[in-house]
């Protein structure tokens, strides 16, 4: 008999208690069955989420189409879902998992408002972009108390000078440092990353034979007015791709340079809670040379 969200979602606090016990008890042993278990268990929990979604997709009422058989870019108030219409237990995933689910789709280090417009976009339930104010003080502390016990933490990303918290931007802990530190250049090619990550979900989305949402298509549009060459008579996801490729090559060679330098000084700088959520005070390029030469 297959497990139940709720089910496997027991069974995933009840394992993260027993790594945790074993790490502070040095079970090496221990660790690594726990771990195994741990990992076999998350895979099943996703597994059941996409089913629980893909039942959800069958049964949607599909938007009007516009003229062009996409629905219109300016839906009226009533032909947006309904809260009763969206996910009944939304509750019973955890504000961090519906983050995860959004960035890991924009692929890019994102502000709240994003990550809540690319939930509202693409998944079930609503996410509320004032409930992440606190998210990753509360992420910062658990990995502080259990280490790694859980498979990510939603972190900081970092500034390329001073390795401090960027304002208001989150990230993924498993995405490499280089894809958390944000130069000069960063934020435009995050945007051309996000523009990409909405585009291709779109296009799975439509293949699949899912319509996506009006929510969905906003989104797109935004990042598409912002491209040169994404926008032309209607909304294409395959030229918003095209569009924003063709612009990333022109800033990524100095982007990835500025990002790596900035992650070896984090790597070699920093702790391991600091990497992920930032130092408490610059932490420079300066000070580094300073520190070696006495």
């Amino acid at each position: 008999m297959t497990a139940s969200l709720e089910d496997l979602e027991e069974q995933l606090v009840q394992l993260r208690a027993l790594l945790r016990e074993a790490r502070r008890a040095r079970d090496s042993a221990t660790v690594a069955q726990v771990r195994c278990e741990l990992r076999e268990v998350e895979t099943a929990w996703e597994a059941a989420l996409d089913a629980e979604e893909a039942v959800e997709y069958d049964t949607r009422q599909p938007p009007s189409p516009g003229p062009t058989g996409r629905p219109p870019l300016d839906p009226t108030p009533s032909s947006r879902p309904t809260p009763q219409a969206k996910r009944s237990s939304q509750g019973a995933v955890p504000v961090r998992e519906q983050v995860h689910q959004a960035l890991t789709l924009l692929g890019a280090p994102a502000a709240p408002k994003l990550i809540s417009a690319a939930h509202e976009a693409f998944f079930s339930g609503s996410l509320v972009a004032a409930k992440l104010a606190s998210l990753r003080r509360d992420e910062e502390r658990s990995f502080n108390a259990q280490g790694y016990a859980r498979p990510y933490y939603i972190c900081a990303a970092l500034t390329h000078d001073h390795l401090t918290p960027a304002r208001g931007l989150l990230a993924v802990s498993v995405w490499p440092l280089e894809r958390r530190v944000l130069g000069p250049l960063s934020p435009r090619v995050d945007f051309l990353t996000h523009a990409v990550g909405t585009a291709e979900q779109i296009q799975r989305l439509t293949t699949a034979g899912h319509p996506p949402s009006n929510a969905a298509w906003q989104l797109l549009r935004r990042f598409a007015l912002n491209i040169p060459g994404a926008y032309a008579d209607d909304l294409d996801p395959a030229r918003v791709i095209s569009a924003a490729h063709t612009e990333a090559a022109v800033h990524q060679e100095s982007d990835d340079t500025q990002r790596s330098v900035a992650a070896e000084r984090a790597r070699s700088g920093l702790t391991d809670s600091q990497r992920l959520f930032g130092a408490a005070r610059p932490h420079s390029a300066r000070r580094d040379a300073d520190t070696t030469g006495r």
